[in-house]
Formats: C-alpha cells, structure tokens, sequence
C-alpha cells in the first residue's frame, strides 16, 4: 500500500426519495456521516450490519450515485468499477450479449470487451449456454456469468460486493484465486462481506460503518476486534434486558 490517496470522503450523505403516503415522500438517509481515505494499492475492507450502507457507499465510489452532503474528492480519471452479481442483466438477451453490456458499463471499450468473450465463456465455465438466454439460467449460472464478466475488467479501483461465495465449490475456487490475484497485483480494491475471516486475510485497513456513519477506518485488526467486542456488549445487554423484564413480570 502507497501513502498516495486517491479518493477521500469527508462527512458524507446521501439520501433517498421513498414514498411515505398516496402522494408523499420522505427522504432516507443511505449513508449520513462517513468519513475516510483510500490508498492507491490498497485493500479497504467495509463492514457493518445490514443496511449499514455499505452497497450506497460502494456505489457512490463507483460514481453511480453522487453525495447529497458533504466532501467528495478523487483523483483526476480515476476508474472505479462495481462488481455486484446479476446487475442490469437482460433476461431476453443471451449471455454473449449480457456480457458485452455488461463489459461497457464496466467502462471497458467495445473491442476490448469482444476481445475478452473467449475468456469470459471459458472462465465462466457456461460452454453453450453463453448463446442461450439469460432468462434460462440458473441463479447460479446468472452469477458465474456476472462474476466472469466483472473479474475481467481491468479499473483503477475493484469494487467488490458480496460475491466471495458465489457459485459451486469449483467455482468458489476460481473465484476466490482470481480476486486474490487482482489484490495481490497492487490494484486497489474495496471489499465489501460478512465474511469476517475473508476481510480479516484480505485487507490491510477496514472501515466500520453503522446505520449510515463511518465509526472507525483503521488497521483491520483493531477495527474487527472493535466490531467483534461491539456485538459482544450488545448481546450481553439484551439478554440482560430480556432477564429485567422476566423479574419484573414473575415480581407483579
């Protein structure tokens, strides 16, 4: 890992229009407060519990969606580029076809990307039914498909979300060697899972988000054991709660 930050989120929100009534809305809040740096060669581990944030600040990096508040710098023609299985595949469309969508909206060229459909089928391991329609897949299929696309792209920064367990045990395999390549190949990435064990050997700094606030982005050890102790004291205090409220009951 270099000391060049290539982006740098200060006091970030951003928020949704969801409806609230027949003819009302109200915003959500995705992210409210986040906070922290990213290194060039880096790995940045995200953590924290469903509906953290940790998707809307995947996106945001990626440049899909913009902040509503605070401070967003990156370096100038930076890439960054999703990899979220199953997004924007047509069903009506054959899995040759998804992938050259799919490979522009990764930001690759269309030479580039028609270059790359023999290793794309090949790694994906569909053999015919890369010519079949998507909508014939299975989900499993849908992601070897989406994975092997996306592993291919060659951005600035991978962004990687969920995906560590994708497909069957052959595939797992594959995939985990090839995210491991592009890690160990000083590209920067951003990993995003619940798998502590994964974030723990892959990353070199972690970043703790909850209920849309950074709490921590530090060495990953420190920040997982911060997480790990969290979890711990909320735990204890529930069963202590639930033990009060049984007392109570057996006093009345």
């Amino acid at each position: 890992m270099s000391s060049q930050i290539i982006l740098e989120a200060n006091q970030i929100g951003i928020s949704y229009r969801q409806r609230s009534g027949l003819l009302r809305y109200e915003r959500f809040w995705g992210l409210k407060d986040v906070s922290f740096s990213l290194h060039a060669g880096e790995t940045l581990g995200v953590i924290g519990g469903n509906g953290a944030g940790k998707s809307t600040l995947l996106r945001m990096i990626a440049g899909i969606i913009a902040p509503d508040r605070g401070h967003l710098w990156r370096a100038p023609n930076m890439t960054a580029s999703l990899l979220a299985l199953n997004a924007g595949l047509k069903p009506e469309l054959s899995g040759r076809e998804n992938a050259i969508i799919s490979g522009l909206l990764l930001g690759l060229g269309h030479r580039e990307i028609t270059d790359l459909l023999g290793e794309i089928r090949d790694f994906s391991g569909l053999n015919e039914f890369f010519e079949r329609p998507v909508g014939t897949y299975s989900t499993g299929m849908r992601a070897r498909l989406g994975f092997a696309v996306a592993i291919h792209a060659d951005p600035d920064v991978l962004l990687i979300d969920e995906v560590l367990g994708v497909g069957d045990h052959n595939f797992k395999t594959k995939s985990h060697a090839a995210i491991k390549e592009k890690i160990h190949s000083n590209k920067t990435v951003v990993l995003v899972s619940h798998s502590m064990d994964a974030i723990r050997k892959l990353s070199d700094r972690v970043l703790w988000i909850e209920q849309g606030k950074s709490i921590v982005c530090d060495e990953k050890n420190y920040v997982i054991d911060g997480y790990f102790e969290s979890i711990r004291l909320a735990v204890r205090a529930d069963t202590q709660q639930q033990k009060d409220a049984v007392d109570t009951q057996v006093i009345e």
